[in-house]
């Protein structure tokens, strides 16, 4: 008899599960600097913002940095190279971000953050020989789907659509930095890798002040905070960038930078639930929208495994 061949989908492992849940939590704490840079927006410039806001990060996880990897590691680090990751991936990518919040909005800004899966399939595809398998393609489609609607944007004019261009070069440029800190950088623990592409990411921003400084563009501009000013700066410095930021790296060592990425269409659902938080309202799409995403994040994980079926092997028995 012939050995047939059945299909069956295989269940994420203990180590996916970790690195899902991870990614989650990364984030939701990303989620948490929308709500708190629209705030300080109001009296800050886009620039001086960004600029104290990786300042910030890297006083708090340099130290940190240290402290577990002594200092013969962090003086053997790969500096130039860690430091170009940070400035050309993370620097470019945050400014471009927060500029485009500053003449949008909180949800505009986190819908073109949403595109990143767009541009970390793509770089998986061309750099590390990604299979675009079925349950992939169609997971994928579901969180880009999802995402949008967990969004509740409507792009019906001109101001979207440049955002939606310039986003995407934002997105582009964060998910190569996120793949390459963790490819580029093998020989670094990932609180190394975190602190310091963000060092570089704070560097470019710095560049990036003084020259606007010198020009006299405006963004640059800042205002004396009073005590919920300074919590709104360390939760979108600390806890939206350094603290997320070193679990997403830990994120997309275990799972690669396309499937993380996926978690990032979920950041308008978790703004939106902050809002609530804060007196907004309850939105039914963007609560549907995160639905459709998480089924797009298991789909997109299942394998199809072979399982052989085993022939049924007959025995002759003797008559009584």
């Amino acid at each position: 008899m012939s050995t047939e061949k059945a299909s069956s989908e295989a269940e994420p492992t203990s180590g996916s599960l970790r690195g899902n849940a991870i990614c989650m939590m990364a984030v939701a704490l990303f989620a948490t600097g929308f709500p708190a840079a629209e705030e300080l927006l109001n009296s800050w410039g886009a620039i001086s913002l960004i600029t104290v806001r990786c300042a910030l990060a890297c006083l708090l996880l340099l130290p940190v940095w240290i402290a577990m990897d002594g200092w013969r590691k962090v003086a053997e680090a790969p500096w130039m190279r860690g430091l170009g990751i940070g400035a050309l991936g993370f620097g470019t990518g945050t400014i471009v971000l927060l500029v485009i919040q500053d003449f949008t909005d909180p949800v505009t800004a986190v819908l073109i953050a949403a595109t990143m899966p767009v541009s970390a399939v793509a770089l998986e595809v061309m750099l590390d020989g990604r299979r675009l398998t079925r349950n992939f393609m169609i997971g994928t489609a579901l969180v880009l789907f999802g995402g949008f609607l967990a969004t509740g944007a409507k792009i019906t004019d001109g101001t979207y659509g440049w955002s939606i261009f310039f986003g995407l070069l934002a997105s582009m440029l964060f998910a190569w930095g996120s793949r390459k800190t963790v490819k580029g950088l093998p020989e670094m623990s990932m609180i190394g890798q975190s602190t310091l592409t963000l060092i570089g990411a704070m560097m470019f921003c710095l560049a990036t002040y003084d020259v606007f400084v010198l020009f006299g563009w405006p963004g640059t501009h800042a205002a004396p905070l009073d005590p919920r000013g300074w919590m709104m700066l360390l939760i979108y410095g600390w806890a939206s960038l350094a603290v997320s930021q070193v679990l997403w790296i830990s994120g997309v060592s275990r799972l690669g930078v396309g499937i993380a990425s996926f978690h990032l269409n979920a950041a308008p659902f978790y703004v939106m639930l902050i809002l609530v938080f804060m007196g907004g309202t309850w939105e039914w799409q963007r609560a549907f929208g995160a639905v459709v995403l998480g089924l797009g994040v298991v789909l997109a994980q299942k394998r199809r495994t072979r399982v052989p079926v085993v022939p049924l092997q007959f025995t002759s028995r003797r008559p009584l």
